[in-house]
């Protein structure tokens, strides 16, 4: 498509469709509709159906693989080709059994027939073909394919995990998962592209979805996905109080139809029996259920106590990524406003605090510099510290296209995984070692006279600094260092300095480090040095956020030295402006962050602290010290879905509704505000968090004002001039804004620094950080570097996840190891292991795989009886108190034998 538009006559009726679009598209501009069973927008045609043929300009053609032409002269209604169109369905349709075309099948072919007044008696195949009912999500009907390949199409071309074949010939062929087996143990990850796309119900979604597809479906509610941070647009269909399925928006901006197992499929959390539907109060060491009476008018008494005998700054809130942009602004006004204490943080201090510090020192803004719709147009790719194929799965999928359609790539993670399987060049360096390998790849830039001497010169600072740094890092050095190959490292460098049009995008393993904003400010000199951010010459560096608001929260001022839009606590101006709003005085003093919480906790120092969604004893690092804190802490006040291991701690747990119970707004990673709607009734006596928060407030005798999320927004937007042009009505209208967007009636900024950086100088600004080592080394006694992360099947402490289908899928945590270890420790595929740190204990089941590097292991942390953040260290970032995460010693032992179920599944993981 190139933007511009052309003139083509259908029956007599002229139409404008983009320069390259296809007939099918001007047919159905010119409001026929025409069937069309192996098509989909989304993936390439094919024609194989030939069930849309039109004429053009003489020639019948089928429309759904023809380009339309400038002037043609097209024909759709005439008879003779009606018929032809008849005919075709009419044979596709007499292969295969009655209950294909019944009045009660919702399929695109059974549409179609009924359109055509085809009917049951058409098909007349016996069927017999068999199903396959292995998988969770996923049903296949062999009786019911015809062999369109739309299913097969979707899954390569969308979600490129191509694990899914036409298998057999003529009559028989029929789809199949690739590996031969029950679809259950292939290679699927349960996007649900297959099922969307299906025009038979071939296969289709188990229970009251089954049949729902993205272009077949009744009304539904749109909202925004509340997994991890890309913010994909789902249709909620819901009956009788339940959701009945979640698709994914044809025209949702981040997905544009597409979706993974968790936003698709992981929503059986919600009619899970351990929902939390009354409020808890501890009695005699026992939580009992109370009413919301009893149980604010508890904690309002609680944090009245707390003040008058410690002081403000004896009450902390952790607030959540997993709640709206209102409630963490809510949250983060009642603690400054009513209590008087910057004492709140989010879990953004475990993740992306890194990233807000580095990308503020080196640009002037806290997000990423570019859209992901800019990204996905690089040249070539660098993806440092990610893993999307499975943590961000519809991004992954994205950028694996854009790789197989040309664009270089480049991968620098420990493990080979995703993407790291398509890389040109992927580089390998041993966990906490990032910052002297982006220094090595800034000496080659330099020295290869592959930097941009105009935009240093004029947009940038820092230069003469970061050069006599980077002497010390050369390519012998940084292998050294790194571990990676010199020539690896020469060869990235090459790639992406002589790329047109580079981009970067980093996840997690580039933040929880010792050094972890030090990662980010060497990572972003790599764009500064091509001149690839801010301009045309590149698309800059971007964060993948890991929860779905991770961004959000931090945009909404929950940071112990933020206000809402990032003013600091300590600048007059910033807190004038919020106490004018708010009529109230600010403390200028920066709160405490999360690892303060606890550590003030533990020393008798803050006597309540409320965790507002947040399971702090199973996703923070040093799990043991978690516990010590909220066993010391006088009063703990917990919102929360289920009964999870912080709120089994807690004096007070609060029912809370989930992202498709609550009406907000969440903001995904490359700055989009989306709109969150409810789409199902919290259970019982549940609240939304935003409910809760002004009922606190109330308790205590404040009016937080804001009666609807949409008085919150407008009331941040009063403060934080950022987001003045955002509201409800706004995004209900538009879809999704990014920020920063400053006035409502102009389109937020998609791409930064275009006219100059946000920094005082108005300069992008050069990092001469010197390498250092990460807080933990191996020994003899611990010698095994571990690496904690995410599976594709869970999410986080897996609390949604692991209550639904998604708990077959992936039934436990794994330790995964090199089979160099394995044989030197005498560990086998499915043995059970204790694995142990210097800080605690967990207990895993062995995966024996070539994914991770000799020395180096990988495991999740979705089930917290495997206890796998008891091994992590209390080793922060230097500059934000990020956990890291990616970095801790630790030693095996334990059985030899194969676990139960296990040994086949490890093995094909190998």
């Amino acid at each position: 498509m190139t933007g511009r538009e052309i003139e083509v006559e259908v029956d007599g009726t002229g139409v404008a469709v983009p320069e390259g679009a296809l007939l099918l598209a001007a047919v159905r501009a010119a409001g026929v509709e025409l069937p069309s069973l192996c098509s989909d927008d989304r993936i390439g045609p094919v024609g194989s159906c030939r069930t849309c043929l039109v004429r053009a300009d003489g020639s019948v053609v089928a429309a759904c693989v023809t380009p339309a032409a400038s002037g043609a002269h097209v024909e759709a209604a005439a008879d003779d080709l009606r018929q032809l169109r008849r005919d075709a369905v009419e044979l596709i349709a007499s292969a295969l059994p009655p209950r294909a075309l019944t009045g009660d099948n919702p399929s695109e072919l059974a549409e179609v027939c009924r359109s055509l007044d085809i009917g049951p008696d058409t098909a007349r195949a016996a069927g017999g073909r068999g199903a396959d009912d292995s998988h969770p999500y996923v049903r296949l009907d062999r009786d019911l394919c015809i062999a369109c390949g739309r299913c097969v199409r979707m899954c390569a071309e969308v979600q490129g995990t191509f694990a899914l074949t036409l298998t057999g010939r003529g009559a028989d062929t029929v789809v199949a998962p690739g590996t031969g087996g029950p679809w259950a143990e292939s290679d699927c990850v349960a996007c649900g592209g297959c099922v969307d796309t299906c025009p038979t119900g071939a296969i289709t979604e188990p229970g009251p979805g089954r049949g729902l597809t993205s272009a077949h479906r009744p009304a539904g509610t749109r909202t925004t996905c509340g997994y991890c941070g890309v913010g994909c647009a789902l249709d909620v269909v819901a009956s009788d109080g339940e959701v009945t399925a979640v698709l994914p928006a044809r025209d949702g901006p981040v997905n544009r139809g597409h979706a993974c197992v968790k936003g698709r499929f992981a929503h059986g959390y919600l009619t899970s029996p351990e929902r939390l539907t009354r409020p808890l109060w501890r009695r005699d060491g026992r939580l009992e259920p109370v009413t919301w009476d009893e149980a604010l008018g508890h904690v309002a008494r609680g944090l009245r106590a707390a003040v008058a005998d410690g002081g403000a700054d004896s009450v902390a809130a952790i607030s959540s990524a997993r709640a709206t942009n209102e409630e963490n602004y809510l949250v983060q006004k009642l603690m400054r406003s009513v209590i008087g204490t910057n004492n709140v943080d989010n879990c953004s201090r475990l993740c992306h605090s890194p990233s807000a510090a580095g990308l503020t020192a080196s640009f002037g803004l806290s997000g990423g510099t570019d859209s992901f719709d800019d990204v996905e147009r690089a040249d070539c790719l660098l993806v440092v510290g990610a893993n999307p194929v499975e943590a961000h799965p519809v991004v992954g999928a994205r950028l694996l296209q854009r790789v197989l359609h040309g664009a270089k790539l480049i991968v620098a993670d420990p493990r080979a995984v995703g993407l790291a399987l398509h890389a040109d060049v992927h580089l390998r360096p041993r966990p906490g070692t990032n910052v002297a390998l982006f220094h090595g790849l800034a000496h080659i830039l330099l020295t290869e006279r592959l930097a941009d001497e105009e935009f240093l010169r004029e947009r940038a600072t820092g230069l003469s600094e970061l050069t006599e740094l980077l002497d010390d890092y050369p390519p012998d050095r940084v292998a050294e260092i790194t571990g990676v190959p010199a020539t690896d490292l020469v060869a990235a460098a090459r790639l992406y300095g002589r790329a047109q049009q580079p981009a970067i995008v980093y996840g997690l393993g580039v933040t929880e480090h010792r050094h972890g904003t030090d990662g980010v400010r060497s990572l972003a000199n790599l764009a500064i040095l091509r001149g690839a951010v801010g301009t045309d010459r590149g698309y800059g560096v971007n964060p993948l956020r890991g929860q779905n608001n991770v961004q959000g929260a931090s945009d909404m001022g929950a940071l112990p030295d933020l206000l809402p839009g990032y003013g600091k606590v300590t600048d007059p101006g910033a807190r004038s402006r919020a106490e004018a709003v708010w009529g109230v005085r600010i403390p200028d003093r920066p709160g405490l962050r999360i690892p303060d919480m606890f550590a003030a906790a533990r020393a008798g120092d803050l006597r309540a602290l409320w965790v507002i969604g947040e399971d702090v004893c199973t996703t923070d690092p040093d799990s043991n010290r978690v516990t010590e804190a909220l066993r010391a802490c006088p009063l703990v006040v917990c919102n929360e879905l289920f009964l999870s291991e912080t709120a089994r701690h807690a004096d007070v747990v609060l029912p809370a509704a989930s992202w498709l119970e609550k009406e907000g707004t969440f903001v995904n990673f490359d700055r989009r505000f989306q709109r969150v709607r409810p789409a199902v009734p919290p259970p019982g006596e549940a609240w939304s968090d935003f409910d809760i928060i002004r009922a606190l407030a109330a308790a205590m005798e404040a009016d937080l004002g804001c009666p609807h999320p949409a008085d919150a927004l407008a009331e941040c937007g009063r403060i934080a001039p950022v987001f003045a042009g955002l509201s409800h009505e706004r995004l209900d209208r538009e879809g999704a804004v990014p920020w920063p967007c400053p006035h409502p009636g102009r389109p937020g900024l998609d791409k930064l620094y275009e006219e100059r950086f946000a920094t005082p100088d108005g300069r992008a600004h050069l990092s001469a950080a010197p390498y250092l080592p990460p807080g933990e080394q191996p020994d003899d006694d611990y010698p095994l570097l571990l690496v904690t992360g995410r599976r594709w099947a869970h999410y986080n402490s897996g609390s949604m996840t692991r209550r639904g289908g998604n708990l077959t899928l992936d039934p436990v945590d794994h330790l995964d190891l090199h089979p160099d270890d394995a044989a030197r420790y005498n560990v086998r595929n499915g043995a059970q292991l204790t694995v142990e740190s210097r800080h605690g204990q967990a207990r895993l089941i062995a995966r024996v795989s070539e994914q991770t590097a000799p020395g180096q292991v990988f495991s999740s942390f979705h089930f917290p009886a495997s206890g796998v953040n008891r091994l992590t260290s209390d080793h922060t970032d230097t500059v934000t108190s990020c956990p890291e995460y990616k970095v801790t010693a630790v030693r095996v032992s334990g059985a030899v034998h194969e676990a139960a179920g296990q040994g086949a599944s490890a093995q094909t993981a190998t």
